[in-house]
């Protein structure tokens, strides 16, 4: 299964967005999928309050713990990167705007994962 298949089907079995993009990249982090659940549970429906998108956030648990707190220029790029492609694709990155338009959480997941990957996937090869 791809990245983005993982990731809804994750969803669909009651996580929150961010766990699932965070969950979906466990090769990528090395996280157990206890651990991953766990770290990310605080930020599904934009942390609780329909702010920063939970995909989003789950994509920078990810690239932050592949790169670590050392390369920290790293890992904003990274973000900035996914931010970009995001807002791009969606229009915003705010829950409540996300929400107030109509965009499925499932497609939100799906691009979420299939960047992060990408983006994972690019500083492998670095």
């Amino acid at each position: 299964m791809t990245k983005q298949e993982v990731s809804v089907a994750l969803h669909a079995q009651g996580y929150n967005c961010a766990q699932c993009v965070l969950m979906a990249m466990r090769d990528h982090t090395g996280l157990s999928e206890e651990l991953s659940a766990s770290v990310a549970a605080g930020f599904g429906g934009g942390a609780g309050c329909r702010e920063l998108c939970g995909a989003l956030s789950g994509s920078f648990m990810a690239v932050g713990t592949v790169l670590g707190a050392d390369h920290r220029p790293q890992v904003q790029a990274a973000d900035r990167e996914i931010t970009a492609a995001f807002r791009e694709k969606f229009g915003a990155v705010r829950c409540a705007d996300l929400k107030a338009a109509g965009v499925p959480c499932d497609d939100l997941i799906a691009f979420a994962a299939d960047k992060t990957e990408s983006v994972l996937n690019q500083l492998k090869e670095e």
